[in-house]
């Protein structure tokens, strides 16, 4: 394994993106077999980050509130076709009618029908989630199960179900059911425990405009700290890999069967040709010989990637203490590294097409959403750009219904009515709806 080379390629790309600080840790066969820190958790102290430094993981977190749903589900204490509302008397969405369609499937596979909604992170009780779902108007994208689209709001549902269910709060069923039995000892919801601990990161985001980091408070988060609201290590989250290596042992100890256990990490929704979601894991099958279960997360201050190899007993987690970091090309060169791959190996390679002048025109709209993304397709001397996140992208064709952003490689997925006029988008895991 050529960790000389990974570790060149990671400086490299620290240098080019402003990352202040990553630490990245490897298991295989519940083995460690790199850890490392890199940069500094604190620049202005030129304080190092090591395999110990806590940092935010943002939506690596949902993966746990899967792991308590499924363990619901193996006790028998709720079914994965029962309705929502089964638990959440309270719970509606305008436009989806009957609500008892939307089950909890739909909401760990982010498929409920909801496009994007307003983000209030000023909501602490799940009672003034449903409230706000229930009393405003939202775009809706189809029936549940009919479209993917990654939603928070809907997703944080899960944790109001675990505290119908078992009486507890959300974090500290959490902490007592997942980080307890796996000695996860620096991981942590709570702010206040943060303030306490040592070694810990501070969260930067890196204005291009004035070319200076500038540091973030910890977000407080309200409900979505169901989805987004655990901080901690890489070893840490190593020990939580080892579970699924492990088939839900530990220490000998059986804490959830196997068979409940893959079921989090089967491919039930497909996000692109080569690419699935299961309940809060991305999917991808038959990357040589192995299937790359992964989640990344995204925050102030935070990007993360951690997921595991199931066939090749293979755990890797990756922290870092910037905002729009690409955590998640640090982890696949991680992989890369580790399966003795050529370090600039892809999931996947989206073929490219050439499209007549008229079919290109088919894809140009103003694109948006509620949770703030704009992307506007423009057809110019000739070619497809894309102005978005403050720049402007060139773009090429992939078939009748993709295009590609050649900066960065992904997929702009389209989807056209009747009249053969884009609807909507389907770009980083979300819808956007052509603005009328």
């Amino acid at each position: 394994m050529n960790w000389m080379n990974f570790e060149k390629e990671l400086k490299k790309r620290m240098e080019k993106e402003h990352i202040p600080g990553v630490a990245l840790a490897v298991s295989k066969d519940n083995e460690i077999i790199y850890q490392k820190g890199f940069g500094f958790r604190d620049m202005e102290a030129e304080l190092p980050v090591t395999p110990d430094t806590l940092f935010g993981t943002a939506s690596v977190t949902k993966s746990f509130t899967a792991l308590a749903i499924m363990k619901l589900v193996a006790q028998e204490e709720i079914a994965l076709t029962d309705p929502v509302s089964t638990y959440l008397p309270k719970f509606s969405i305008r436009g989806i009618e009957p609500i008892e369609q939307v089950t909890i499937h739909h909401l760990l596979t982010h498929t409920t029908g909801l496009a994007p909604i307003e983000r209030h992170e000023e909501f602490n009780h799940f009672e003034e989630h449903l409230t706000y779902l229930r009393e405003r108007n939202h775009d809706i994208l189809g029936k549940p199960g009919e479209y993917f689209s990654y939603s928070n709001d809907a997703f944080l549902l899960l944790g109001a179900i675990i505290e119908k269910v078992t009486g507890r709060l959300y974090r500290r069923y959490i902490t007592e059911e997942i980080l307890n039995p796996l000695q996860m000892n620096r991981s942590t919801f709570s702010i206040e425990e943060i303030k306490k601990f040592t070694n810990v990161t501070v969260p930067y985001i890196f204005d291009k405009d004035k070319e200076k980091h500038e540091k973030q408070l910890w977000p407080k988060l309200g409900n979505y700290e169901v989805g987004g609201g655990l901080r901690s290590t890489v070893l840490d989250l190593i020990k939580y890999g080892d579970l699924f290596i492990n088939g839900g042992k530990v220490e000998d100890k059986q804490t959830i069967t196997e068979r409940f256990l893959k079921k989090i990490y089967q491919p039930y929704v497909q996000t692109d040709q080569k690419t699935y979601y299961g309940y809060a894991f991305k999917v991808t099958p038959g990357y040589y010989g192995t299937t790359l279960v992964e989640h990344s997360g995204g925050q102030p201050g935070v990007a993360s990637n951690f997921g595991f190899l199931p066939e090749k007993n293979i755990s890797i987690a990756v922290l870092t203490n910037l905002s729009g970091a690409t955590a998640g090309d640090i982890w696949l060169e991680a992989v890369n590294t580790v399966l003795e791959l050529p370090l600039s190996t892809k999931e996947s390679v989206l073929p490219v097409t050439t499209l007549n002048k008229e079919e290109k025109k088919r894809f140009v709209g103003e694109f948006v959403n509620k949770e703030g993304q704009r992307v506007v397709i423009e057809f110019v001397n000739g070619d497809l750009t894309a102005q978005m996140e403050g720049g402007q992208f060139s773009l090429v064709e992939s078939d009748e219904k993709t295009l590609i952003i050649k900066e960065n490689e992904k997929p702009i997925q389209f989807y056209f009515n009747r009249e053969q006029k884009p609807w909507a988008i389907f770009m980083g895991m979300r819808m956007l709806l052509r603005k009328k």
